[in-house]
């Protein structure tokens, strides 16, 4: 297997550059050159020249070449450090040095870290929460026009030499005066409901772990979003449902066969989350029963895999391949947002955010 990066860090100018603390990088930093530079001023940056989990672990050891590391930089895609190190587990995380203080996960979703193992290690953890609103959210906002319009079916035809000929315009629905069902009201699905709204003149209804505010609420959507207390309610009520809550254990496998069954046989499903909030298996079957009536996923349960019932529904379901957040400049973005948190937590002792669940974590 190759080294997870082949570039090198440029070497630091310094008298006393090992005073300084290290930081790991176990994803080359791309495009926050600025934030990077700003850094390397106050830490000396290694980038990871692990070939494995195994040799990673050992180099976290003491006398190891990473054995005084105070931060890691990670992330998220499938096609990187993942693919080496696997999730930040219980197991990895064990392994890490003492002098372990921070962990910056580029990524809004960061189920691959085990929170609660890197609080046990006094271990502040973070994501990037806002900086993929806008992006995710546009193409959740393109899923569900695909779907909604059955761009697959015309997508399909059109590549099997037919013109529009063959379109069955009556199962095509145009978005105004539908309703959207947010399920997970944070910045990604309110930022959907606002553009959903206003653009596409639909109602919004969201289920969240908690109502927001009555401001919140006026503020995200045109009209104002009406929260429903139940899944059950929402999913009953919406023509499109769009997923967009965190994976947790809770949320893993929640839109299965029970969930599709009570949707409209003209809805959608979109998700732009994680792969694993929707059962995949009995997804295909609903749309191969015509229980609901299409499906828009940029996100899959065992990346980068896409269930193979789901692909041969090529008239139903729009498929990408996890690309939410892949435009330069909400990549960039999110590098710097990480490269900026790591030198709060270099400047401080703490990092500027963290991930929720540790907000009421007492650090050392």
């Amino acid at each position: 297997m190759a080294p997870i990066a082949t570039t090198t860090i440029t070497p630091q100018a310094s008298t006393n550059r090992e005073a300084l603390p290290k930081i790991l990088l176990l994803d080359e930093v791309h495009l926050a050159k600025d934030e990077l530079a700003e850094l390397q001023g106050k830490a000396t940056v290694l980038l990871s020249k692990a070939v494995s989990r195994a040799q990673l672990m050992a180099m976290f050891a003491p006398g190891g070449e990473y054995d005084d590391i105070a931060g890691i930089y990670r992330h998220f895609g499938a096609g990187r450090s993942v693919k080496l190190t696997g999730r930040f587990d219980a197991e990895l995380v064990a392994a890490l040095p003492k002098s372990m203080r921070f962990i910056v996960h580029n990524g809004a979703g960061y189920d691959q870290l085990d929170v609660a193992a890197l609080s046990s290690r006094n271990i502040q953890a973070s994501n990037v929460p806002q900086a993929v609103d806008d992006a995710t959210s546009d193409i959740a906002l393109f899923l569900l026009l695909g779907a909604l319009r059955r761009i697959p079916a015309a997508q399909l035809q059109l590549a099997q030499g037919y013109f529009n000929s063959h379109f069955a315009s009556t199962s095509a629905r145009d978005p105004r005066g539908k309703v959207l069902g947010i399920v997970g009201a944070g910045g990604i699905g309110r930022a959907l409901a606002y553009k959903a709204s206003h653009a596409l003149g639909m109602s919004v209804i969201y289920h969240n772990r908690r109502p927001l505010t009555m401001e919140e609420e006026e503020a995200a959507a045109k009209g104002g979003m009406a929260y429903v207390p139940t899944l059950e309610g929402l999913l009953e009520r919406a023509d499109v449902v769009s997923l967009h809550c965190p994976l947790t254990q809770e949320t893993r496998g929640l839109i299965g066969r029970a969930q599709l069954a009570r949707m409209k046989p003209s809805a959608v499903l979109i998700n732009t989350a994680r792969g694993a909030i929707v059962k995949e298996e009995e997804l295909a079957e609903a749309l191969e029963n015509s229980v609901i009536g299409g499906a828009g996923l940029d996100v899959y349960e065992v990346e980068p895999a896409v269930h193979a019932r789901l692909v041969a529904q090529k008239d139903k379901v729009l498929l990408l391949p996890h690309i939410g957040t892949l435009t330069y400049e909400t990549q960039r973005e999110m590098e710097a947002v990480c490269l900026r948190n790591l030198i709060a937590g270099l400047d401080t002792g703490r990092l500027k955010f963290t991930v929720p669940e540790q907000q009421s974590v007492c650090f050392q």
